[in-house]
């Protein structure tokens, strides 16, 4: 396993981060079962990654208990990463970036995870009922306590990320050192939006989705419908069946078959020759999964694959995308 430090921080994290969402019960595709999921997790461990992403909605914190109880006895090994802001229960005062959402849902997750501190608390998406400052208030606060190391965001616009950061150094508050955003071969829109900002301002990159939704996993066919998987139940992921992100996938495929390697190694390759990227985050159900992802690091790309790659789809930004 490589290792790089998250942003301009020395926080020393594997080149790929193991995200946790699917380690719950709340969705059909999810891997409804305790064992297995912390199963994969050992294995994640044995191949190096000392990253791990969940968050508080993922299984109502399931998710996080899960990860909290396979890491029982190596906390000092790993870096933990959570995040906040969705509905953790019905009524006022029970979702969003409020000093009082975030102080619960803080004190909630590190009781579920077992742990004293969180390494990289985030922001899940903005919250525009509540001013900045009053969420830069309360991560602050977190820090200076003890309870959080450092402070990420997720899934905004560029203005709106510019903002907090602009506030953060007005006040002297933690600033947020990290950006959780959607990229991969289909869906390039940061590109356009917060990713020259994260460039710019040393902010490190954490993509989610490195795979659209398993669509670069090739586990589809244009002309087969899907039975199973997330396109099976899921719209957004149906929704990339367009002849566009069908020309990427047939360039993943014959680069991949040149290469000899996977279209899942060449597709988060390609996200690991990124310069602002530091970890991908990767949703493995499985420890074959795992191991099926793990050699992206060896796929090495020269800058005319890279523009191969890129060739069939321009980047586009939208505020419809940036609402995800």
């Amino acid at each position: 396993m490589d290792y790089t430090t998250l942003g301009s921080t020395g926080l020393e994290v594997s080149r790929l981060c193991l995200g946790c969402m699917n380690f719950g019960s709340e969705e059909p595709w999810m891997l409804d079962n305790r064992e297995e999921s912390k199963a994969v997790i050992e294995r994640a461990i044995d191949q190096g990654i000392n990253f791990f992403d969940t968050a508080n909605v993922y299984s109502r914190g399931e998710s996080e208990a899960i990860l909290g109880e396979a890491l029982a006895g190596r906390r000092e090994e790993s870096v933990i990463a959570t995040k906040v802001h969705g509905r953790m229960r019905e009524g006022p005062n029970g979702q969003g970036l409020s000093r009082r959402h975030v102080l619960e849902q803080a004190e909630a997750s590190l009781g579920r995870l077992g742990t004293e501190y969180i390494d990289l608390y985030q922001i899940h998406r903005w919250d525009d009922s509540t001013p900045i400052t009053e969420t830069l208030s309360a991560l602050d606060t977190l820090v200076g306590e003890g309870r959080v190391r450092y402070v990420g965001a997720s899934t905004m616009p560029a203005w709106k990320f510019a903002k907090a950061l602009y506030e953060a150094d007005l006040d002297n508050r933690e600033r947020f050192v990290s950006m959780q955003c959607e990229y991969n071969l289909l869906d390039r829109h940061e590109e356009q939006n917060v990713l020259p900002l994260c460039r710019d301002q040393d902010i490190g990159v954490i993509p989610w989705s490195p795979l659209a939704g398993g669509f670069l996993a090739d586990k589809y066919d244009r002309e087969e419908e899907p039975e199973d998987g997330r396109a099976a139940t899921d719209d957004r992921t149906r929704g990339r069946f367009t002849e566009e992100n069908w020309a990427v996938l047939d360039v993943v495929r014959d680069l991949a078959a040149e290469k000899d390697v996977s279209p899942v190694e060449l597709s988060i390759a390609w996200l690991l020759h990124k310069p602002m990227v530091d970890a991908p985050i990767i949703g493995p159900r499985t420890i074959e999964q795992l191991d099926g992802t793990v050699g992206a690091l060896d796929v090495s790309l020269t800058d005319e694959e890279v523009e191969r790659l890129e060739a069939p789809k321009d980047p586009v930004w939208s505020r419809a995308i940036g609402d995800v």
